[in-house]
């Protein structure tokens, strides 16, 4: 390390003396550190090496929960030289890396295997499974916030032209189980997945969400049956449209009746049980596929030089659509609304960014409205001005089993030939791929520091009351 370079890390590593890591392994840690970049073979070998001696060092400190106000200020030093360098490594070699992950983009990886491929191919780079694991068992407060290094590095694949967009496309393809599960559905019309429920009614498949306890919130206990409910809902051959509902939950003032969802489970979120790569998995996954369809492997599914399987996609809203699921309908050509429900995106309350509907909602409302709505809490109701620039219908709630069936009748009576080219029709200028990538490069890089920042466990407590909730 030159001695010109080095002088912003000695000011700043006084604090790792006060901490009394030893002179000798702090020399050792800041000597290590790479300044430039050359070949990719060339820097795994002098960069991983540094990553692994950043986390040596920094389990020469207490836990998180017991360190002390200078031993704080350690642990943030020793993370953000350790991060600074992991962005110009992956600056430098995304592109590279990403084909050795996927065999010159021959392979489709899903973004929650590639992490911990990652970790394997290059380590120290990005956590492995073992490390999350570990951090699973804590509380999100005592989190050290190892999954950070995966927003930085998803945030880098995607900003990648080739392989965010092959990225993209992966996350698009039918999840094996739902292959494996397609011939029973198409044969019976019905599968119970747990978390989700998918029922074929005439010529529309009726993708049920379910977490009864928690309001039917999402987690990572749901998003794998949600997402392959919707890719069976989708694929098969005997329908041509989708309805997505909620089911009936328990407990509290809404005991027994149905809603669509309150969005992410939040005291999952506080107890540290939902992974950084939740939001990801669920984003450029499921909550994709409802906007693009379900992506063929030879076919890049750019709206112009490939195509998806799609149909068209109706939305019910009964009592409320929170966060995730307001999210969801910003992805529907159709949204059924009950007398009194009411619309919520109470980003600012948690702390994280509300998926893509930074992105979606100004399309809707107008900027002023969305930020509004993202930042300031603001409440839409559905039957209301702002709301109706969400919900295409308002019914009354004991009407909606005949309005769901009426408007699927609408939607199919005259076949839905057009319907896929209509909906290309609206993303290629509303949406295109690359502009969806491009945003999800910023949004993993955010939300990773958004999921991690003591900001987010201030406001689960004083906005959720979380302390008092149990798991």
């Amino acid at each position: 390390m030159s001695s010109a370079a080095a002088k912003p890390y000695a000011r700043e590593a006084e604090c790792l003396q006060r901490a009394s890591l030893g002179n000798e392994a702090i020399e050792s840690w800041r000597a290590a550190a790479p300044l430039d970049t050359s070949d990719f073979t060339s820097d795994c070998a002098r960069y991983s090496p540094f990553w692994q001696a950043s986390a040596a060092l920094l389990a020469r400190l207490p836990a998180k929960p017991v360190r002390n106000a200078g031993q704080i200020e350690a642990a943030e030093h020793i993370k953000r030289v350790a991060r600074e360098v992991r962005t110009r490594f992956l600056s430098a070699h995304a592109g590279a890396l990403y084909d050795r992950l996927t065999r010159n983009r021959t392979r489709f990886v899903r973004v929650e295997r590639l992490i911990y491929d990652a970790a394997v191919l290059v380590p120290g780079l990005t956590p492995t499974l073992a490390q999350v694991d570990a951090e699973l068992a804590l509380m999100q407060r005592d989190k050290e916030g190892h999954e950070v290094d995966q927003g930085i590095f998803v945030s880098k694949i995607l900003a990648d032209v080739r392989a965010g967009t092959h990225l993209c496309h992966a996350m698009l393809l039918p999840r094996p189980e739902a292959i494996a599960q397609l011939a029973e559905y198409e044969r019976t019309g019905h599968l119970d997945l747990g978390a989700a429920e998918i029922t074929r009614k005439g010529k529309a498949s009726y993708v049920l969400q379910k977490n009864p306890r928690h309001l039917n919130a999402e987690d990572d206990t749901t998003i794998d049956a949600a997402e392959i409910a919707v890719d069976l809902a989708i694929l098969d051959t005997q329908t041509q449209i989708g309805v997505l509902r909620g089911d009936y939950v328990q407990g509290g003032k809404y005991d027994g009746k149905r809603m669509l969802g309150s969005g992410i489970n939040l005291t999952h979120l506080y107890y540290g049980k939902v992974p950084f790569i939740w939001y990801l998995q669920r984003d450029l996954g499921i909550v994709n596929k409802f906007f693009r369809g379900v992506a063929l492997e030879d076919m890049t599914p750019d709206d112009l030089n490939g195509q998806t399987i799609e149909k068209p996609w109706v939305a019910v809203v009964e009592q409320f659509a929170i966060g995730g699921h307001c999210q969801y309908l910003l992805t529907m050509d159709y949204v059924l609304a009950a007398r009194g429900a009411f619309l919520s995106l109470p980003a600012r309350k948690e702390g994280i960014i509300p998926g893509a509907a930074n992105m979606r909602l100004p399309r809707f409302t107008g900027e002023r409205i969305a930020r509004q709505a993202i930042m300031y809490e603001r409440r839409l109701d559905c039957d209301s001005p702002e709301g109706r620039l969400i919900c295409d219908e308002i019914v009354e709630p004991a009407d909606m089993d005949d309005a769901i069936e009426r408007v699927v009748d609408n939607f199919t009576g005259s076949g839905i030939v057009s319907a896929a080219s209509n909906r290309r029709a609206f993303r290629v200028t509303q949406e295109p791929l690359d502009l969806f990538r491009r945003y999800f490069a910023t949004y993993a890089l955010e939300q990773a520091y958004c999921h991690f920042s003591p900001a987010l466990i201030s406001n689960l407590e004083r906005h959720w009351n979380a302390k008092s909730r149990k798991l």
